[in-house]
């Protein structure tokens, strides 16, 4: 076994040993803490917290320690729009708690980055945006990629903004690039504009009358030209 490939075996076993579903027991909060740090990265995030406004009341980050979402609190943030997956891991486990604690409202919006969003969860979200009490703070795993789709949707729907300016939040400035497989999300932005370029359509309109995610995968992966 090569090096690299004991490093990944190590990795998934450190990772299993400490994905508990409960914060019940003390040890289980010893796992889930460690789980957090080593395996979800939180290390990085207790200096680094990708935080930008958005628009006025609507800010974005990578996913907060209990430290940040206390200093957030106590600045005026009413909700949190939980971007990441919801099943009973680490990282919900402690927002859902965290925000309970803070009197904070935990909304849940689960968005896919590396493949195309299904048609059913961007209506959702953008159903959900005018509901969310201000100031609000969407985040996702380290704020790059889910967190700026999410922005992105924002601006276009409820803000007016142009693509030019929405496209502004994916940005290698959060940490977000195009050339990798996150760069579904340009690409799902590129074939907009290519469409608004035919005929004037609003993006929450496309999204449900047109969007097509196998389709827009397909393009993707096989760098057809959006027109």
């Amino acid at each position: 076994m090569t090096p690299i490939a004991k490093f990944h075996t190590w990795r998934r076993n450190l990772r299993d040993g400490l994905k508990v579903n409960t914060l019940a027991t003390a040890e289980d909060r010893r796992k889930a803490h460690r789980y957090m740090l080593w395996i979800d990265h939180e290390i990085l995030r207790i200096p680094w917290a990708n935080f930008a406004q958005v628009a006025p009341g609507v800010y974005r980050s990578n996913q907060p320690t209990r430290a940040r979402l206390e200093r957030y609190a106590a600045r005026g943030i009413k909700t949190i729009l939980f971007l990441r997956a919801t099943s009973p891991v680490p990282p919900y486990l402690f927002a859902r708690e965290n925000c309970a604690a803070l009197g904070l409202t935990l909304v849940e919006r689960s968005l896919s980055a590396r493949s195309a969003p299904k048609r059913e969860r961007l209506m959702d979200l953008i159903e959900t945006f005018p509901t969310l009490e201000k100031p609000f703070l969407m985040h996702c795993k380290s704020g790059a990629d889910r967190a700026s789709l999410a922005s992105v949707i924002w601006l276009l729907t409820q803000e007016g903004a142009s693509i030019a300016q929405a496209r502004k939040m994916l940005s290698p400035r959060f940490i977000h690039f195009k050339w990798t497989k996150t760069g579904i999300l340009d690409y799902m932005l590129d074939t907009y504009e290519a469409r608004t370029a035919r005929a004037p359509i609003g993006f929450a309109e496309w999204v449900a009358t047109e969007y097509d995610a196998d389709a827009l995968q397909a393009g993707f992966d096989n760098k057809v030209t959006p027109r």
